[in-house]
């Protein structure tokens, strides 16, 4: 790929899990990366790592949304345009409904939800003025369906489907894509980070994440999907069949996740 038509990749939550691995696809692809995450000393041993020595470093709080205007702004200027915008930054939660403090709901949409919004409503005026962009969002299947002991992460997840899915609707013309990306169980930290109700780690790892796809398998999907200007896409194992039967048979599914072994 030559300077002139190498791709510029924007990737939040680049430092772990889906985000690393999408952030190492990319650079194999021979994309321009720009790597954000909290952490300023992780992102740099991420670039390190992947070997993407001209890559844009831009560590930054999702849930600080006062900064990203001027994040994006700075991103902007260094990269003269961002093609493909790929959102993994964000965090899970495993506590029953009933006793989760309502801070912990706010956490959930102010990171997943409000959060993603702000560095998309920042950067969707320059795509415009550019004439193109993508936007790929990692969701999860908790954003087509819900499941026990994930009451605050489904909704927020929910949310970000309907906002987007009307993003695409309004700036289709503007030659804006939307792909969103709903995985089923990934083998990453998420369920050792998800919050419980009182706001602290869970600190083990589920089952079924460990028994999850890969992130590297993940990373493919979400790319192919981009490539293909996929609406949808929902890389995972046989759970992704809970996608169609929401829509086709949404009363086995609700008998089938009351009986689903969760933490």
């Amino acid at each position: 790929m030559n300077a002139a038509s190498r791709r510029t990749t924007w990737i939040t939550g680049a430092t772990s899990g889906i985000g690393k691995a999408t952030a190492q696809a990319c650079q194999q692809r021979g994309d321009r990366l720009i790597l954000s995450g909290r952490h300023l000393e992780a992102l740099e041993a991420l670039r390190l790592e992947i070997g993407a020595q001209d890559a844009v470093v831009a560590a930054f709080d999702l849930g600080h949304h006062q900064e990203i205007p001027g994040v994006t702004e700075n991103v902007w200027k260094q990269t003269n345009g961002v093609d493909l915008m790929v959102h993994c930054g964000g965090i899970s939660q495993r506590s029953l409904l009933i006793d989760t403090s309502p801070e912990v709901d706010r956490h959930m949409m102010e990171i997943n939800y409000f959060g993603t919004l702000a560095l998309t409503r920042a950067l969707l005026p320059h795509m415009i003025t550019q004439g193109h962009g993508h936007f790929a969002v990692v969701t999860s299947l908790m954003g087509l369906f819900a499941a026990p002991m994930r009451s605050g992460y489904a909704g927020a997840k929910h949310a970000l489907h309907g906002w987007f899915e009307a993003l695409r609707a309004e700036h289709h013309k503007d030659n804006i894509r939307v792909t969103l990306v709903a995985p089923g169980f990934v083998r990453t930290a998420i369920s050792l980070n998800a919050l419980t109700a009182d706001g602290s780690p869970q600190g083990t790892m589920d089952t079924a994440t460990e028994n999850g796809i890969t992130a590297s398998e993940c990373a493919a999907v979400i790319l192919r999907g981009v490539d293909r200007n996929k609406a949808l896409v929902t890389p995972g194992k046989k759970e992704v069949l809970g996608y169609w039967l929401s829509r086709f048979a949404p009363g086995l599914l609700h008998r089938i996740a009351r009986r689903a072994k969760v933490t």
